[in-house]
Formats: structure tokens, C-alpha cells, sequence
């Protein structure tokens, strides 16, 4: 895998005063729902050699690339993971997040009123699903037993709904959120949110860049809750850092090495993927968890370009995205996407750093 070294960086010593870290958002720039067709969203484009910023559209994206470059994506598929149901016992309505599970009991971030005990059943989907709690992690997670047969992955389909970030409609799917909420391609369930850069991709745009000759890759990375935590530690740098689950193919790595071209990464989630896959198996096929932390500064070893969307204030997105395009290009284009009223977070508009 190629070097490539970010064109700003900052000494690990300095303070959160030296990233750009947070900013301000007028509420109405916050998407609630998707570009009628996924590729009119707008496109930001950022030269980081010039600082140069062009005004697009994300169909306008084939244009920025060349035959021989490479696009990796990410091709998890996000989990109806939300589930909404009432207690056996009282009657009170709860409220959860599937995490994960383990010989068959699901880890749920969970709210209700009051304190269920250990043994309490509890219905989701108008009690066509029955749940027993059977424990809580040490944060204060649930642990759940179905009590009816199925994989989670089965379950969830049939009794669960799409997991909207609560600053979208709070966190209510609807109907066409079930399509529109998961990217074109996505393949491997596992994911509690979407990887929202690949939102604005259709296979009328894949088509066209594979005829363009520009390859495609890709590797899965299931996106959990911690991506979107705010860091709160005064020296970002000192944030804990969460881990997610993820895989690099050795067909990907090999596209990667006979790459002719540049290696365009689709979202901050295969940016963690490629660059973990460099640092731990660069020459084979990586499986297993990351935890790395990416920021300024940051020696990129498989990326040359990436297509992301306008992150949260105050999250390691936010970091991750500087690391490339560094701090004060980063802020300028914040800066511009809030003048010309971009559309903010997973279903608004995205970013093209070259």
C-alpha cells in the first residue's frame, strides 16, 4: 500500500483549540429526508493542494476520477435494529437498540422508566416478540433472551425497524426509510447506522465508473454506536476510543497493490478499515476488530481521496476527516457548506477531498 502523508499536522501536545472541532449548524440545514434521487445530492469539492472550492453535484463525481484509479466502499448493511415494546409486568412502554449477541443473548441499549429486574419479560412489535432480561453489562446495557427461535438477524427483520439518528425525525422510520436508509450495494448485515457516504451512490453511477475504468473494491466494516459519540476529553487526542468490527478481503488489498491510480475511500468508515488492514496485515486478508484512532496527525498509508458527508460537531468523524484534508482547509469548507446551505449529517450532502 501506497504512503500518503496529510497535507496539515499538528503536534500530539496541543490542544483541542488547535483541531477544527466544533461549529455551529442552523437547525433547518439538518436533513430529515433524502434527495429524491440519491445522486442529486450536492457535492463540496475540496482541492487540498490549492484549497480550492467547487460547487457540484454528486452525479458530478466520475468526472474527478481517472480510469485506473480505485473506489473501495464499505458493503455493511444496517440492521433493523430498533425495537419498541411494553412491559409484561407494568404495562410501560420501552424503548431499544440492538447492539450485538452472544450465544444467543442480544446486548440492547435500552430505556424505560424505572428499574426492570433481572427475569422481567418484555414484548416488543406488539408482542409478537418476547424477551427475557437476563442481565445488564457493566454500562448499564441490557442482556436479552428471545424466547422464540430465530437468529438475530431473523428476528430483527421481521419485529424490528431501520435506527434513525435521533436528529432525524427523532429517530421515527417510516416506510421508505428501509430502502433509502442503506446504501445500493450493502451485502453484510451488522451495522446499527448507516455508512452515509455511500447513501448517494445508484447503480446508474457504478455502471458509469466502471466503464470510465475505474475499479471498484470493497470491505465491511459494521458501523456501531461509538462512531457517533461526542468526545468529551479535553485533548480530543486522549478520547476513548470505541472498536468496530471489520474486514479487508486480500481481493481488495490486491487491488489496492496493482492500483494504477489513486485509492478513493468511500466514507470515514473504510477509511478506518484500509488504514487498520495497512498497519496490521497490508500484505493479506485482515478480519477482526479495530480501535484505531485517526487524527491529526496521521500518515495515510492506503488513501489518496475520500467522499464523505458534513459530520457532528465535537465526534472522531470530525477528526478522522481533518487528519486528510487538515484543520483549516476542513473549517473553510464547513464555513462555505454553511453559507450555501448544504444539507448536514446522514441524509444530506457530501464531500469530495482530493
Amino acid at each position: 500500500m501506497s504512503g500518503l502523508v496529510p497535507t496539515h499536522s499538528v503536534n500530539k501536545t496541543e490542544g483541542m483549540a488547535d483541531f477544527f472541532f466544533d461549529y455551529d449548524l442552523p437547525e433547518h440545514l439538518i436533513a430529515q429526508t433524502p434527495a429524491a434521487n440519491r445522486a442529486d445530492a450536492r457535492l463540496l469539492v475540496v482541492h487540498r493542494r490549492s484549497g480550492r472550492l467547487e460547487h457540484r453535484f454528486f452525479r458530478d463525481l466520475p468526472e474527478y476520477l481517472n480510469a485506473g484509479d480505485l473506489l473501495v466502499r464499505n458493503n455493511t448493511k444496517v440492521l433493523p435494529a430498533r425495537l419498541i415494546g411494553v412491559r409484561e409486568k407494568t404495562g410501560g412502554r420501552w424503548e431499544g437498540l440492538y447492539l450485538t449477541e452472544r450465544d444467543g443473548v442480544w446486548e440492547v441499549l435500552a430505556q424505560t422508566r424505572g428499574f426492570p429486574d433481572v427475569g422481567e419479560i418484555l414484548t416488543a412489535d406488539g408482542g409478537r416478540l418476547r424477551l427475557e432480561l437476563v442481565g445488564r453489562t457493566d454500562d448499564r446495557h441490557w442482556l436479552l433472551r428471545p424466547l422464540v427461535p430465530g437468529a438475530a438477524e431473523e428476528l430483527l427483520a421481521i419485529h424490528g425497524s431501520i435506527p434513525l439518528p435521533p436528529y432525524i425525525r427523532k429517530g421515527l422510520a417510516d416506510g421508505a426509510d428501509t430502502e433509502r436508509y442503506q446504501t445500493v450495494y450493502a451485502a453484510a448485515s451488522g451495522s446499527v447506522a448507516a455508512p452515509t457516504a455511500g447513501l448517494h451512490f445508484t447503480p446508474e453511477l457504478l455502471r458509469e465508473l466502471l466503464l470510465r475504468e475505474v475499479g471498484i473494491a470493497d470491505v465491511t466494516l459494521h458501523v456501531g454506536l461509538g462512531t457517533f459519540a461526542p468526545v468529551k476529553a479535553v485533548d480530543p487526542t486522549q478520547h476513548a476510543i470505541h472498536s468496530e468490527w471489520c474486514e479487508v478481503p486480500a481481493e481488495t488489498i490486491g487491488a489496492i497493490r496493482h492500483c494504477g491510480g489513486r485509492v478513493f475511500a468511500v466514507g470515514t468508515t473504510t477509511v478506518r478499515a484500509l488504514e487498520s488492514a495497512a498497519r496490521v496485515s497490508p500484505q493479506n486478508a485482515f478480519r477482526g476488530p479495530t480501535d484505531l484512532f485517526i487524527h491529526p496527525p496521521f500518515e495515510f498509508r492506503a488513501v489518496g481521496g475520500l467522499i464523505t458527508n458534513f459530520h457532528l460537531p465535537r465526534t472522531t468523524l470530525l477528526l478522522l476527516v481533518q487528519a486528510f484534508s487538515g484543520s483549516e482547509l476542513l473549517k473553510a469548507a464547513y464555513a462555505e457548506a454553511v453559507r450555501a446551505e448544504y444539507r448536514f449529517f446522514s441524509y444530506g450532502d457530501a464531500m469530495l477531498v482530493m
